[in-house]
């Protein structure tokens, strides 16, 4: 039997992959610190640490073999050489989940971003925003760790593959995102978006994310690299609420207000989470050539993804919690 382990993730695209490889007959393994209940099989076999803890890290893993390791929760350059250290030997393929954010902090680079795009001068941290910073940590951050993989590749042959994802819609997204603009739509008030220019929207579904893991690691491929994900379609975000709409059967409300406004009140992004100026858009040509990856159709994407809200109905999510805030500012504007 095939051994995998899942570090983090246990929420969103963990648990997803989880029960994917479970149904395939792997034996499946999670390590994670165990603060968030988790709602996976019994049979799934679960390892508790704290990961910045380099000791409770090699307890939890002394002795144990996989022949894949997915990581949803490495963060930092001194995590990384941590896990490299402790895992050198010990697993045929580290799959590590990254972000399209490591080049959202380069400089003179164009959209869609390009794997190639990835070397290069990084901007200097931003001093007047909190949330720039927060986004310039979290993206140079990201960077260190691929730089640590890419280093013991080279010097060691770890058998990493980095995966560079956009924004994530899934069933299970627990910022709630999609859900958001649902839940607007269906009280029939307007969306407030800030005053353009926006980014061009080229997220990623999912479930595709979860195909292109279980490819890799039942065969593994594109060592030593990083691969970038996303969908086949670039569009608007007013093309992207529109079809978001039509699927849904929705009338498309729109109210377009400055963005001052919005952070004076304090509504974004949680009115508008894909107006977010810190929003990757990648070229996946790559990957598709040399892994033969491939993605679902956006418009198949939403109607999946719609039809799994409206089913399965959430709780109401904290950004949505001030909406009566968001309509009287309508009003006012």
């Amino acid at each position: 039997m095939m051994k995998v382990l899942i570090i983090g993730g246990t929420r969103n695209l963990g648990h997803q992959l989880c029960l994917r490889l479970l149904k395939e007959g792997w034996e499946t393994t999670v390590l994670n610190r165990g603060q968030t209940p988790d709602e996976l099989p019994a049979s799934v076999k679960r390892l508790r640490a704290d990961r910045q803890d380099p000791g409770q890290l090699r307890a939890a893993l002394r002795g144990r073999v996989f022949d894949a390791v997915v990581d949803f929760a490495l963060y930092t350059g001194e995590e990384a050489r941590t896990t490299v250290k402790l895992l050198g030997g010990q697993t045929g393929l580290y799959v590590f989940v990254s972000s399209g954010q490591v080049y959202l902090v380069r400089t003179g680079v164009e959209r869609p971003f390009k794997e190639e795009d990835y070397d290069g001068p990084v901007m200097p941290a931003p001093e007047e925003s909190p949330s720039d910073y927060r986004n310039w940590k979290y993206g140079v951050e990201k960077r260190q760790v691929e730089d640590v993989l890419t280093e013991a590749w080279q010097t060691s042959r770890f058998p990493f593959v980095s995966l560079r994802l956009p924004i994530v819609n899934s069933e299970r997204d627990h910022y709630h995102r999609l859900y958001g603009y649902l839940l607007r739509f269906w009280d029939r008030g307007p969306i407030l978006v800030p005053h353009g220019p926006h980014l061009p929207i080229r997220h990623v579904y999912g479930a595709d994310v979860i195909e292109t893991i279980r490819r890799l690691v039942g065969r593994p491929a594109g060592m030593g690299q990083a691969w970038n994900i996303g969908q086949d379609e670039t569009v608007t975000l007013d093309e992207f609420l529109g079809l978001l709409a039509q699927v849904d059967g929705s009338r498309l409300n729109v109210k377009r207000i400055s963005r001052e406004a919005l952070d004076k009140a304090g509504l974004i992004p949680a009115c508008s989470p894909f107006s977010d100026p810190w929003m990757s858009e990648l070229d996946n040509t790559k990957g598709k050539r040399e892994l033969a990856l491939t993605y679902t159709p956006l418009a198949v994407c939403l109607e999946k993804l719609v039809a799994h809200y409206r089913s399965k109905p959430r709780n109401i999510p904290p950004g949505y919690a001030r909406r009566a805030e968001e309509l009287k500012l309508a009003t006012r504007c």
